[in-house]
């Protein structure tokens, strides 16, 4: 071999090398060093431990076999809470077809006033009194989802302003139509 092919051999060998080996070596150092988000697909935060809504003393027949998105309304509805029912609701509303599979739930202490609770979907939301229990365990700051089965499985941070009231609307409506695309219950 003379020495113009022995270096178009090693210049071939160099493209080769750097076409399947570089992207290799990149990818691990990108997964050893947290480059990227890992595979999170939901805008929600999974809640690790596991809760049931019997446990929660939550067995109403009405909130069986359905999504559920759970919020606790406190004794003075307040600004920030009328916020965060109204980005429910606007979140239910844009669900369209698949509205029948889920319910809005609120929970409430000893009494309610629903005309102080604004333009909330009527015969749609279902308020039940939270039970000790509930109280203990569900953060009032917190939206949680739950499946058909009885599990909570969500948690949302309770929205504050009108841009973040948009921003919680547009993450559960994505995490809901994932779930109910994929899920064949409820």
């Amino acid at each position: 071999m003379n020495a113009p092919d022995v270096r178009k051999s090693r210049k071939s060998l160099m493209l080769l090398f750097s076409v399947f080996i570089i992207p290799i070596v990149m990818a691990k150092l990108a997964l050893d060093n947290d480059w990227f988000n890992e595979g999170v697909t939901n805008s929600g935060v999974l809640l690790e431990q596991e809760l049931t809504l019997t446990e929660l003393d939550l067995t109403d027949e009405v909130l069986q076999k359905k999504w559920l998105i759970i919020s606790q309304i406190s004794e003075n509805c307040s600004d920030q809470c009328k916020q965060a029912l109204y980005g429910i609701n606007q979140t239910f509303i844009s669900l369209g077809k698949e509205m029948k599979r889920v319910v809005p739930v609120g929970l409430y202490g000893s009494t309610l006033d629903k005309t102080s609770l604004g333009n909330l979907k009527a015969g749609v939301w279902e308020f039940n009194q939270v039970t000790a229990t509930a109280k203990e365990q569900l953060d009032p700051a917190k939206i949680y989802v739950a499946d058909p089965l009885g599990n909570i499985i969500l948690e949302y941070k309770q929205p504050t302003t009108d841009e973040e009231v948009l921003a919680f609307g547009k993450a559960m409506l994505s995490d809901l139509r994932k779930l109910l695309k994929y899920s064949r219950i409820g």
